[in-house]
């Protein structure tokens, strides 16, 4: 697995946007941002898409006078990163007491429980 860039909560929200519609323009990424009512001034927008590109998290292209963003992590990558940054963190690596911990609390659906069944079922026969 390649090293996927730590991406604040902030920085998040830019690169949610990206997943979703890129090539974004900054102006974009703001106007996206303020239809998410997320209200911050177009120099802090920029300082994050600046902090992403120095993490390598984006890479850019001029298109005429506009610089064009692009994620170079996909949604993906960054899930798995962070999936198991938290196991580790919290579970202590312990995936089965997540699951426990997890399903002790929530309520589910037939529909749920066996679709869940079903990807343990396939999990199961991968590693015989």
């Amino acid at each position: 697995m390649k090293n996927i860039p730590q991406i604040s909560e902030s920085e998040l929200e830019i690169m949610k946007l990206l997943w979703k519609n890129c090539p974004l323009s900054s102006s974009e990424i703001i106007s996206l941002l303020s239809d998410k009512k997320i209200s911050w001034s177009d120099q802090t927008v920029k300082t994050f898409i600046n902090r992403l590109l120095k993490k390598r998290a984006l890479r850019f292209e001029k298109s005429g006078r506009n610089y064009l963003y692009y994620p170079l992590v996909s949604y993906d990558e960054y899930i798995k990163t962070e999936n198991n940054s938290f196991i580790q963190r919290v579970y202590d690596g312990a995936i089965e007491m997540l699951f426990s911990k997890f399903l002790e609390e929530k309520k589910l659906s037939d529909k749920e429980i066996e679709n869940l069944q079903r990807i343990l079922e396939e999990k199961k026969t991968v590693h015989k």
